[in-house]
């Protein structure tokens, strides 16, 4: 199928279920292209901002230092003038030459003006695939997508890191550009950075994809980036927390309340399905009957959304079940 680069969501599935004047009949070669590859499970891609540490030199400091630092050794950081930094100067020469002391002193100047919070020195970006994706793959699509998004703009340096089993590469990323322009990072710009790591991915040979969780048929919240690298970890305190909440209720014999957002997941789910069927129908007219049923099939074999006390209270009640010694035969 063609890689076509499209700017923003290459599918909007309500805008093809909806009746009416505003209802579209038509497929882009990009949109087809995405079609088959959500249909067919294709890996999907993962970027997140990581929030926290990016407001203060010490903190930008001690990421650094993260990034390079693990237990065999360390790992090189690249920068985006191509040099690779190591040992204990790297954290030095990376605050000194993107001037980062002038820029945190341009802020304490600015909150004084403002009374308001204080700006990010950097924005800390992590991109990931699922194991089994080629580490080198991963890290030369990064870079070429740093080239293309901030080269002779936003300063950066990153680091790949293969040490859990889905390789992933983190950067830390400028947040003023050479020109004085901040970065404000928002939803469609986490979108688009999703669409272009994906794009850039499968220029290497590497099959990815960049869909919303809504589309496939996912309903798996995105946790805050603490709470996401201590669940990798097995550490989470917020998820001990709900899962020692639900485990409480089933020991009393009480059922599981249903969250607030559960008719929200239905009705979100209801207007997914119609908008595949819908895209199904499209792709008959245009002649592609393979395509179009395996679109209808995808949407009809979506499991029942479910939110993540229903997800955790499954988890425990099959965890118990696992756990109960076999029934002894009967004589």
């Amino acid at each position: 199928m063609p890689n076509a680069r499209v700017d923003g969501p290459l599918f909007d599935l309500a805008s093809y279920a909806r009746h009416g004047p505003g209802r579209r009949d038509r497929l882009s070669p990009g949109e087809i292209a995405q079609i088959h590859r959500t249909v067919h499970q294709v890996p999907e891609v993962m970027v997140k901002v990581l929030s926290r540490g990016g407001q203060d030199l010490k903190a930008v400091g001690r990421h650094i230092e993260y990034l390079r630092d693990r237990e065999d050794g360390e790992r090189e950081v690249e920068t985006d003038d191509g040099r690779q930094l190591s040992g204990n100067g790297a954290r030095k020469e990376l605050l000194e030459d993107w001037d980062l002391e002038l820029e945190a002193h341009r802020n304490r100047s600015d909150l004084s003006v403002r009374g308001g919070g204080s700006q990010k020195l950097v924005h800390k970006l992590l991109f990931s695939m699922p194991a089994g994706t080629p580490p080198e793959k991963v890290l030369g699509a990064v870079k070429n997508l740093a080239r293309e998004e901030f080269g002779l703009k936003h300063r950066y340096a990153m680091v790949l890191h293969t040490d859990e089993p889905h390789p992933h590469v983190q950067m830390v990323l400028k947040a003023v550009s050479e020109q004085g322009v901040r970065l404000h990072i928002r939803r469609q710009t986490l979108r688009h950075w999703r669409g272009e790591f994906a794009r850039h991915l499968r220029a290497l040979g590497v099959g990815a994809n960049a869909t919303e969780r809504a589309i496939r048929g996912e309903t798996r919240q995105a946790k805050k980036d603490g709470i996401y690298r201590a669940s990798l970890r097995g550490e989470s305190t917020h998820m001990r927390e709900r899962v020692e909440a639900v485990a409480r209720v089933l020991v009393r014999g009480e059922a599981v309340r249903p969250e607030p957002g559960k008719a929200k997941l239905m009705e979100t789910r209801d207007q997914v399905r119609r908008g595949w069927w819908a895209v199904s129908e499209i792709l008959r007219r245009d002649s592609q009957p393979n395509l179009a049923t395996q679109a209808s099939r995808f949407a009809d074999q979506m499991p029942p959304p479910v939110t993540e006390r229903e997800r955790v209270k499954a988890e425990l009640i099959g965890r118990t079940r696992s756990q109960r010694p076999p029934a002894e035969p009967s004589r």
